[in-house]
């Protein structure tokens, strides 16, 4: 009685597996790179606000770096599709306030 039933049932979990490490893997990739984002966004924004740039500059930083910390939230919690979504956001409002340096 071991035949085709059992390896049919093998199979699919082995394909429930992948798809479980898969998602696994992209829930690590969208927290991770959101807190890098956001660690860089607020280095880079510390450094604007210390300068001579104008106030917008740092907010644009800030703001981008708050954005992509709740990509990392939400990217930890398997909202993946909307933790990238946010994190293009972020990295364009700070691309953004980079323009008005």
């Amino acid at each position: 009685m071991n035949g085709p039933g059992n390896s049919e049932t093998s199979d699919i979990q082995e394909e429930y597996d992948d798809q479980a490490l898969d998602a696994r893997r992209a829930r690590w990739t969208a927290s991770g790179t959101g807190a890098l984002l956001a660690l860089a966004g607020l280095a880079a924004s510390a450094l604007r606000l210390s300068g001579s740039a104008p106030a917008l500059v740092p907010a644009a930083y800030a703001f981008g770096a708050a954005v992509c910390a709740l990509a990392a939230v939400l990217g930890s919690h398997g909202r993946t599709r909307r933790a990238l979504w946010l994190l293009i956001a972020g990295v364009m409002v700070m691309a953004l306030g980079d323009q008005f340096d």
